[in-house]
This record gives C-alpha cells, structure tokens and sequence, in this order.
C-alpha cells in the first residue's frame, strides 16, 4: 500500500541529527551498529492507554529514504561560525549514496500501547539510525496523540457514530490530512476532509454551514434550496435564528421531500441547550413521521462534554467534534523519545548503554528490546513484559514495574503474544501496510479485550506494565555502573 509521502523527505529532520552523522562519519564508526527505541513516558491526557498510529506513514517514509541531489547541495551550502562550509565534501559525497540497510520492527497501527513500551525499534548502522529519529517521532507522536483522543471520544460516545470535523483548525493541511487518518483508526466513522477521504478511503460528511443559511432572505427558503440542489444529502443546520423553529423548518422540508420520494437524513444542533433542544427535537422530530431522522450534534465537544451530555438525558445521535480532536486538546504532543539501547562494533558483542536522569524511573532502559503481552484464558489483557529480546523471557515471568518496584509473577504457560513484528529486513520492506480499516477493526478488538478499568475517562486505573526480571537487574546494574563515569 503505497501512502502519500506528505512532504518527508531526508530534509525532515533537525539539523543536529546531520551534524551528528557527520561526527560519527569523521570518527570512522560508519561501520558500527546501533539500536534504537521510539517510546514515551506517559499517557496523554491524563488517561491510561495510548493507541498505537503512524506505522503506515512510517513504511512510506522509510521506503523511500534518500538524500536528492538538491537536499545535498543545500547541506554543502550551511556554513559553520567561522564562514567555512559546515559539512566537508567526503561526507556529502557519503549521504548522497547512501541507502537504508537497517532492520525495523513496529508495533502495528491500532494496538493499545502504554509507556516506557517500544512502539518501535532500529537496529542498523549509527548513521542511519541517527537520521530517522526526528521523522519517526514526528510521525508516531502526533498521530498516536489524535488516535488516542479519537478512542476516547468514541468511547464517550457509547457508540454513536462520530465524524472528525477538525480540518479548519488544525496544525496546517497536513496536520489536518493526518489528524483525519488517525482519527479514523482511532474509531471515528467519518471526516469532513475530502482529501483524507480522497487519499486514505475514510467516509466523507457534510451538508450545509451557517453561511448557507445567511445568503437567503429567511431559513425556509434556505432549506428549500439546499433540498432541490442535494434531495438525498439533507441534514438541516437548525439553529442560526431559532433551534425550535429551525426544527420546524427542517420538518416542513423533509415533508416536502418524502412526497418526492426522498427522506431527510435529520438536523444539526450547534449551540444551545443541547440537551433540552435535542430531547424537544426528538420529540416534534417523531411526531412529524420521522422517527428515523437523525439528531447530530456539534460545537466545541470532547470526551467530556459528550459524557456530560449523554449523562443528562440528551438525545444525539451522531457527533461531530472538531477542534479538541484535530487538535488533540488539551495535550499538545506525546512526549515520545528516542533512545540508544546497544552498541555494537564489527565483530564485536553489543554493548549496552543507558541514559540516567535525577530521577530513577526516567532512566532509560538498555539493550534490543520486545514488548510481550499475557491474556487472560477468556482473551482478556492480563499484563505486559518489556523484555530483551537476546535475554529471552523466563517461565514463570515476573516483571517489575520501573516507577513503584511492584512485581508480578504471570504463571507458566499464559498465553502470549510479542507486540513487535518485522517491517524492514536489511533496508527491504517486509511488512505491508494494511488497508486502513484493518487498524481500525484492531483497535476494536484491543478495546474490548482490554481492563475496562484503564478506559474510564474519570480516575482511569494503570495497567500492569512492567520489565521482565533480568531485564529490571540489567537495567539496575548499568544504572550504577554509570553513575561512577
């Protein structure tokens, strides 16, 4: 499946990630492997799971991976503080041909995901690796973020469908074309965005704006012209003057229509009282004959103003929310990282390293690593070990968790699946992305085998997420060896 490459090119990256290249270049260690880990440390949104995004833009930056000509000549032409080129011609001559070799595992698109998880891991070159990062945590950030906030409105919304409308206050055109496609595997049934429509296949929606209404001399002869132009498109947007005479108006029509043998898909609710305006819609709605008209409702709503609204009797049947989501209000980014875990020269045995900070649990965690999740025997989550993968994991399995010490002993014999599978193999693409309702079905699945207790969007309750035993003594170990350096 090939994606649209949305403007990455090897030019998407920091400047630093280069000079970096360039440093390991002149040190002579092009031939060196690394290993790398996208991950993060906390859920956004103060909730308790994360949705795994991105991996399908990922594969189509990575398979095209290159520096053009032009890309070249723009590195040659930087310049350092002494006015001399920043970047000598040797290693220029380096990236122009340089190609990717390196093995790439992810975990797929749609997995509930938690931190301190790899979501997914490079093994390769240092200077390849070095040059991936900041696409992939661009990638893998922003949409894992809008696919999070678009599972917890969808679970606020009790399964009601929910359209992303997002696109007019989003981080740009492509943040909106991604914030979409991520909103859709997130669980969304549908987007405004006609070139995430166009591109990806997600259901497009839309009928009619205030503005629409305004042109015309009153409401009545506004829907009576969107209902000659588009019969078989009518939802009425019913409160630019009067909701109750809105709804009125949209009765009137789709009176009108079903003698032309068309039905009104329903009404728009903006503003208001939306909870009082949908139950007295329902209520003159089917009065009218038309019971099976929908009420939709939109204007600033999130997993919270949808819960609230639910909880108070109102009577929607279809959301479109836009800002918060496109925009993954209130959380800005996932603060996804970076880090090395293994070094290895040629020849050599990989040598690990770790990152320390003034706070233990924010070390980093060292070596190649795995993400294995046991099931309860109904399929059910039961809890996952971040393992390395040459340490293998024990029977039975204990994991320890890195901020509170807390262990668990999972039985022998749990059942048991490895969350990272093959995507690249020496620079090759191995793995193809699947359509994109595939994540979103995945998504489903993980959603309902998961704790309910980590989806509740008041006072959510951690999962059991923890290291495998010697990976915990490993991590321990480096982690005072490193504070004598």
């Amino acid at each position: 499946m090939n994606l649209p490459r949305h403007g990455f090119t090897a030019l998407t990256t920091d400047l630093y990630e280069v000079t970096m290249a360039c440093g390991y270049f002149k040190a002579g260690v092009t031939d060196h492997e690394a290993v790398f880990h996208v991950t993060f440390r906390e859920n956004p949104f103060a909730g308790q799971f994360t949705v795994a995004c991105g991996l399908a833009t990922a594969i189509d930056f990575l398979r095209a991976f290159h520096f053009t000509d032009t890309e070249v000549d723009y590195l040659g032409s930087q310049r350092g503080n002494d006015g001399k080129p920043l970047f000598d011609s040797r290693f220029l001559d380096y990236v122009r041909g340089l190609r990717l070799t390196c093995d790439v595992d992810a975990i797929p698109e749609g997995t509930l995901v938690f931190p301190n998880e790899p979501l997914i891991r490079i093994i390769g070159p240092i200077i390849e690796c070095q040059l991936l990062e900041t696409a992939l945590l661009n990638i893998f950030n922003f949409q894992s973020l809008i696919a999070t906030k678009a599972a917890r409105v969808c679970l606020a919304a009790e399964h009601d469908p929910v359209i992303e409308f997002g696109l007019r206050r989003s981080q740009g055109v492509d943040g909106g074309l991604t914030a979409a496609r991520a909103a859709y595997i997130g669980g969304c049934a549908g987007t405004s965005n006609l070139q995430a429509g166009q591109q990806f296949g997600i259901p497009v929606s839309g009928t009619q704006a205030h503005s629409w209404i305004m042109f015309f001399e009153n409401e009545l002869e506004a829907f009576q012209s969107y209902a000659r132009a588009m019969p078989n498109n009518c939802i009425f947007l019913v409160d630019t003057y009067n909701s109750i005479s809105g709804i009125r108006h949209a009765i009137e029509i789709g009176s009108e229509l079903r003698g032309q043998g068309h039905e009104i898909i329903g009404v728009r609710l903006d503003s208001g009282d939306r909870v009082a305006l949908s139950i007295r819609a329902r209520r003159m709605l089917d009065d009218a004959g038309f019971a099976n008209a929908k009420i939709v409702c939109s204007g600033d709503l999130d997993e919270y103003m949808i819960t609230d609204l639910k909880q108070r009797g109102a009577k929607i049947d279809v959301w479109g929310v836009g800002t918060k989501l496109a925009t993954g209000q209130p959380d800005a980014a996932i603060g996804g990282i970076y880090k090395l875990g293994a070094i290895r020269r040629p020849g050599g045995e990989w040598q690990y390293r770790i990152k320390l900070s003034e706070e233990s649990e924010k070390a980093s965690v060292p070596g190649s690593l795995q993400v294995r999740r046991f099931y309860h025997p109904d399929g059910r989550f039961m809890a996952d070990a971040i393992y390395e993968s040459d340490h293998g994991v024990s029977e039975p399995c204990e994991i320890v968790d890195v901020e509170t010490g807390e262990e668990t002993n999972i039985p022998r014999n749990t059942s048991h699946s490895d969350l990272l599978v093959p995507i690249l193999r020496a620079g090759k693409v191995v793995y193809e992305a699947p359509s994109i309702e595939t994540p979103r079905e995945h998504l489903r699945k993980q959603l309902n085998c998961a704790p309910s207790e980590i989806l509740q969007l008041k006072d959510p309750m951690p999962y059991n997420v923890g290291l495998e035993r010697s990976l915990c003594e490993l991590r321990s170990k480096l982690i005072a060896q490193a504070k004598d350096l």
